[in-house]
């Protein structure tokens, strides 16, 4: 039951990936110690039956309430996501549709992308006080350098971008509903990104940095610790480029991505090949180039 204490979280998520959303899943559920339900809003792009019963096998669903959003079927009518060269899947672009599909009494919301796994209490992500801010967010950091706009945005120069403000990660958002739709956010991104496409490889990280430079509260990096750092105790893990399913994966945190794994139903998940990395990126690819002739 939705109820006033309750934390929302959107993630998104296809098959492929289905096991490190099963991970994730199992790291939120054992580390919140706090009475609150966690309402996941899981965006279904195409994830089988079979991978939604295990699961549902692998979780305490007393602690966790699973909500199934199918992605075809909560993208507004008349919207067409922007379409960029890259080998992102199109599900990437979830997050700046949130709140026109999460239901209207929920005003905060927790984005994370399912290359991740939690090592603190969510609850303590929750509080998280963002002030007027849109969203709450990381600064994108390796080592001990944060990145800023000159770093992140190559034309930042004729948009008018101040150079030295942070530029932050998008894989892990602390949103203000309100803010984000009276700032009319979604549309901001979608124009940054369709109008500068020869530098939004990027895509929706991109055109976010842009509708919200300077709008944004910058939350303690290790919530949103990337997987090349060394830092002792980070607060979530995030697996942002070779991710810990392949047998190439040659980081840090692969032993904390497989303790929880290995809690779950995909408990006998040996590592996959390259082979099957790249047909995921060829087949994203396809996705789009199906979607720019249907555009035409």
């Amino acid at each position: 039951m939705k109820t006033n204490n309750n934390i929302s979280v959107v993630l998104a998520c296809d098959d492929h990936y289905v096991v490190l959303l099963a991970a994730l899943l199992k790291s939120v559920e054992m580390n919140h110690v706090s009475d609150e339900i966690i309402d996941m809003y899981i965006v279904d792009d195409h994830i089988s039956k079979r991978s939604k019963k295990r699961l549902t096998d692998s979780l305490n669903l007393e602690k966790l309430n699973l909500i199934w959003l199918k992605m075809d079927e909560i993208i507004p009518e008349g919207v067409v996501l922007p379409l960029v060269n890259n080998s992102y899947p199109l599900n990437t672009y979830i997050r700046l549709l949130i709140p026109y599909f999460i239901p209207k009494e929920v005003k905060k919301i927790i984005f994370i992308d399912v290359d991740m796994i939690m090592l603190d209490d969510i609850s303590n992500l929750w509080k998280i006080d963002t002030g007027d801010y849109v969203i709450g967010a990381v600064s994108d950091t390796i080592g001990p350098v944060a990145k800023t706009i000159g770093e992140g945005i190559e034309n930042y120069e004729e948009l008018g971008l101040d150079p030295d403000q942070r530029y932050f990660n998008a894989g892990l958002q602390l949103i203000n509903i309100d803010k984000w739709l009276e700032q009319d956010i979604t549309q901001k991104t979608f124009d940054a990104i369709n109008h500068n496409k020869k530098y939004a490889a990027l895509g929706d990280q991109y055109g976010l940095n842009i509708a919200l430079c300077g709008n944004w509260y910058e939350i303690d990096r290790l919530w949103n610790c990337f997987s090349v750092n060394t830092d002792p105790k980070p607060s979530l893990i995030h697996y942002f480029h070779r991710k810990p399913i392949y047998n190439t994966y040659a980081y840090n945190y692969k032993d904390e991505f497989f303790y929880y794994l290995n809690k779950t139903e995909w408990k006998n998940f040996k590592p996959i090949g390259e082979t099957s990395r790249y047909i995921k990126k060829i087949s994203n690819m396809l996705e789009k180039v199906k979607l720019f002739f249907v555009k035409k």
